[in-house]
């Protein structure tokens, strides 16, 4: 499909219409029939009374349902607001009243839920709230009656369709809006960038709500191919789909790939591309891997604020350049720069700051919520990302999120260069790295440590730091820990630095 600007999101599904849309299991869902089921969807939002304007929660698993009533409530000009499922009461009443939702959409139960009980509850509790939609099996269609009215094509190319949350990790998440167009422009542009072809399969193991997962299914079903759902990730499972489906394509966290990888008896023949964010520091282990094995691996970057897989490197890029986060963005239009983070300055290539973005990839606001939108861009207009980063002409490197970067000896420090140093001492098989300030001295460095051998002991491990890395480098204490703590979001686990620098302090006595 060529790319028009004025691309709808149903526009996505042209084309191929009896090639597999969705795969599960033994259950197959072919291009013409999502496409005539949201349609279908369609009218039936627009009879229950929706209008462009309106929003509507989406709290269902992954399945044909969801996209059904996503692509349905862009035809209408309506806003999704998609939930996690592992959300509580409370989460949930959050970004009901956050989005001013009208109606929430719901299986009748998953999990062992109830969920059409709790939507009465909700809806008791949100003024806005004033229809639910319960529906039994959200693995298939929601099953309406065919039509000859027209299709109540009410949306708008610049109306907002779907918010994201964001990270949540110092209260209540905010909710990032993008506008249909943009949903659809990005989704167009990062099946290109994959070479996705309608002989192609990808594994769609991440949840549609975040958007991680949400884009790489748009952006398999922009692409003609066929997306094989694994509702809860296994890596056992997912590697012995990729023989039985051919798949060829792959989306995740670094963490759900080393399993992957390693699963005896695969054959990987069919898989070409493996993309890659870079949460658990095991990004350059999964790309070595995948080109032992054949498989292009890149490394790739994005946030609730500018789309999942913003960028991706070259796939002749060498090996170690790809197993980098960040790349080139996709989208000729999105720009980046490298600015100082106390001055705004923008920096040279090579220098870390701040990574900023401007391009059609942006989020329009955050919904409902003046104050932090205003707060999110610059003066001249570009989206403060919060990232470290360096720049390499039209593309970048990601460092570190800017809260968990070092200021050394007044030196600006990105924790992987020490993190990446300790993991190449043999006994060393994980490493991360926080900071502490101290009266007095400023900030330290604490590196917390997995094994896989015998504990060399915290000197060795300093010595070896020391041998390779400026002395202000070296971490004042080396901490031996069984495992890092993880916490599970939309899109795979992530390591909270958060509290490995509570350990740090209290580790170091500092109390504030």
């Amino acid at each position: 499909m060529d790319f028009k600007p004025g691309l709808r999101l149903l526009d996505l599904l042209d084309g191929h219409d009896e090639a597999p849309a969705l795969i599960e299991g033994a259950r197959r869902l072919n291009r013409r029939d999502l496409r005539q089921a949201a349609q279908r969807a369609a009218h039936h939002l627009h009879a229950l009374g929706l209008r462009r304007g309106d929003t509507l929660a989406l709290w269902l698993p992954n399945g044909a349902a969801w996209l059904q009533m996503l692509f349905a409530c862009a035809e209408l000009g309506v806003l999704v607001v998609p939930i996690s499922t592992r959300y509580k009461l409370a989460e949930v009443r959050h970004l009901l009243e956050v989005s001013r939702a009208r109606m929430l959409v719901v299986p009748h139960r998953f999990l062992d839920q109830d969920y059409a009980a709790q939507a009465v509850e909700l809806q008791t509790q949100v003024p806005t709230l004033q229809q639910q939609l319960v529906i039994e099996d959200p693995s298939s269609v929601f099953p309406l009656p065919d039509t000859q009215t027209p299709l109540p094509r009410e949306g708008q190319g610049d109306d907002l369709l779907c918010c994201f949350s964001t990270s949540g990790t110092t209260g209540f998440p905010k909710l990032a809006a993008h506008g249909h167009h943009s949903i659809a422009r990005h989704a167009w542009h990062v099946a290109r960038a994959f070479g996705l072809r309608p002989t192609d399969a990808m594994l769609c193991a991440l949840p549609f709500y975040g958007v991680f997962g949400f884009m790489v299914v748009l952006s398999t079903l922009a692409g003609g191919a066929a997306c094989v759902l694994q509702p809860v990730f296994d890596a056992p499972e997912a590697a012995r789909l990729v023989p039985a489906h051919r798949i060829t394509h792959a989306v995740g966290s670094d963490a759900m790939f080393v399993p992957m990888l390693d699963e005896p008896g695969i054959d990987w023949r069919s898989m070409r591309h493996i993309i890659q964010a870079d949460f658990v520091g095991l990004s350059a282990a999964v790309t070595e891997r995948g080109h032992a094995l054949g498989i292009a691996c890149s490394g790739t970057y994005g946030s609730s604020e500018l789309y999942a897989l913003m960028s991706l490197h070259d796939w002749q890029a060498p090996v170690a350049q790809r197993g980098l986060a960040g790349g080139l963005p996709l989208d000729p239009q999105i720009q980046i720069r490298v600015a100082d983070p106390e001055d705004g300055r923008v920096l040279p290539d090579n220098e870390p700051g701040e990574l900023q973005v401007r391009g059609p990839n942006m989020l329009a606001c955050y919904l409902n919520n003046p104050e932090a939108t205003a707060k999110a861009f610059t003066p001249d207009g570009w989206f403060r990302t919060g990232d470290l980063a360096t720049q390499q002409g039209p593309g970048f490197t990601y460092l570190a999120r800017m809260g968990d970067s070092l200021r050394l000896r007044g030196y600006l420090v990105n924790p992987s260069e020490i993190e990446n140093e300790l993991m190449r001492h043999p006994a060393v098989s994980g490493a991360q790295v926080v900071g502490v300030k101290l009266p007095g001295q400023g900030d330290v460095a604490v590196a917390y440590i997995t094994l896989h051998s015998t504990d060399p002991g915290e000197a060795a491990l300093q010595a070896h730091c020391k041998a390779r890395l400026a002395n202000y480098k070296v971490p004042h204490r080396v901490v031996v820990v069984d495992e890092f703590p993880i916490v599970n979001g939309p899109n795979g686990g992530k390591i909270q630095k958060r509290v490995l620098r509570e350990w740090a302090r209290e580790l170091m006595g500092v109390t504030a």
